[in-house]
Formats: C-alpha cells, structure tokens, sequence
C-alpha cells in the first residue's frame, strides 16, 4: 500500500470518528432538553397531565409530572387585591367594612405540592392537618375547617377574611378556608377551584350541568359523577357555606408514602 493511500485512509477514519462524535453528542444534547421540558416549570400544556390540572393560572403556578405526581409549584400569594398586602404595595386596597386584619402580612413562599396522578379511594378518611390542605388553581393554599389545634372552630377568624375569603397567617402563608370567591365570581360557582391534596378536584359551590347546589354530598363535601374536566367521572368535593367549607377530610389515599403532601423551600 502507498503512503498516499496510507494517509488517506486515515484521513476518511478520523473523519468518520468525528461525524459520529456529533451525532453523538447532538442526540444527547436533545435527550437532556427534554428531560428539563419534562420536570421544568410551567409545563402546563403536557398533553399527560389530568384535564383538569389545565385550569391552573400559568402566571402564578408552574404545573408538571414527576413519577406519580402532578407538581404544583408556587410562590402562594393571591391573584386579587387585600388589606394583607400592606399600605403602598399596588394590590394593597383598605379593609372592608366589619373587617378585622389580623397582624399579619402576604409574604411570597416557595411551595411544592405533590398531588397524585392517579387518585384512589382509600379504605378509611383521613382526618385534615392543620397548613395546607389543597391548592387552588391561582396557587394560594387552602386550609381546613379549624382556627387551630383541638378542632378550634373558625368562628374568630372569619372576621379577618378579606373580601375573597383569605387572609395569612404568622409567617406570611395566604390562604382560604372557604371558597375562593375571587374565582368563582369572575368565573363561574361551578368551576373547578383546585385540588385536594389527595388528587380529587374540588369544585365550587354549584354544580356544573345544572347550576344547582348538589343535594347529595357525603359528609366530607364529596360525591361522584362526570365533569367538565373529568367525562368519564370522578370523586370530587364542593365548596359549601356551612363547615367543612371545603372538604371534610381526605377521601383519597394522601401523604408522604401513599399520595399526597408538600413541602417548602
């Protein structure tokens, strides 16, 4: 074999060698950038996610698949206007009349809602924890029926509600015991509001094929049937003036082993 011939098999090697190089590490570079789209923020569109997990405001909540879970990330403060938000803040707007602020102020927090993909039924409730209970789409937490430990009743707090029904508590977290009217008065009383910790949806006060209050609701504001979001039927809750307000307690499998719960950064 001739020196020339020599060099130019080794010229068409090396060449080979680089182009497979930048296939290589071009298929690569694309596997990782869909890994991010997958578990990055603000993935709403994921075509996988549950229909109603759409509803969530993009501008407040970034929303995506993780394993078993739909994460719901946010900072928690409300998409409305509160005395909470203090004196010169551009949502700030003066008590309503009766109203009682608490001491407290909204403060942006970093939470991280594990909300399951696939809720099931669990073979007994679970009682609801004092914190977040649920989100709501807007991404403002939703808390229980109690004021505090031991089942203390809410009746002292109510009047500290601002005109949406929220206010904070000691370190800034906003949040609604009751129906988030901010959302349902835009909106509509029959829209879905948010999600339960246990994965169901929570549903305002009214029901979507007949406008009418339901009139069958188990003892924590829950039955089944088909929805907008969900044609083929779910268990769902609905938002209710009398106690529990929200949900009674979970009817889905929920917490940090079996489905369900948060945390914050």
């Amino acid at each position: 074999m001739s020196m020339k011939s020599s060099y130019n098999n080794i010229i068409y090697f090396l060449a080979i060698i680089f182009l497979f190089g930048c296939e290589s590490s071009s298929t690569s570079s694309l596997v990782n950038n869909d890994n991010n789209g997958s578990n990055g923020g603000g993935n709403t569109n994921n075509s996988d996610l549950p229909a109603g997990f759409s509803n969530f405001i993009s501008e407040y909540t970034d929303v995506y698949i993780s394993g078993d879970y739909v994460i719901v990330e946010t900072a928690g403060v409300p998409n409305h206007a509160s005395p909470y938000w203090g004196a010169g803040h551009p949502n700030y707007i003066a008590p309503h009349s009766g109203m009682t602020v608490n001491p407290n102020s909204i403060s942006e927090q970093n939470f991280k809602f594990y909300i399951p993909l696939n809720p099931s039924v669990s073979s007994a409730v679970s009682s609801t924890p004092l914190g977040p209970i649920g989100v709501s789409i807007s991404g403002v937490p939703f808390f229980n029926q109690y004021a505090g430990p031991n089942n203390q009743p809410l009746d002292n707090e109510i009047p500290s509600f601002d005109n949406y029904y929220g206010h904070p508590q000691q370190t800034g977290q906003y949040h609604y015991h009751w129906e988030p009217t901010y959302l349902t008065f835009n909106n509509s009383s029959s829209m879905l509001i948010g999600y339960s910790l246990d994965g169901f949806p929570i549903y305002g006060p009214t029901e979507q094929a007949t406008g009418q209050f339901p009139s069958d609701l188990d003892e924590l504001n829950g039955h089944s049937h088909s929805t907008n979001e969900y044609n083929d039927g779910t268990y769902h809750y609905h938002a209710t003036a009398d106690s529990p307000y929200l949900i009674g307690g979970f009817k889905g499998n929920y917490g940090s082993l079996n489905g369900g719960g948060y945390f914050t950064n």
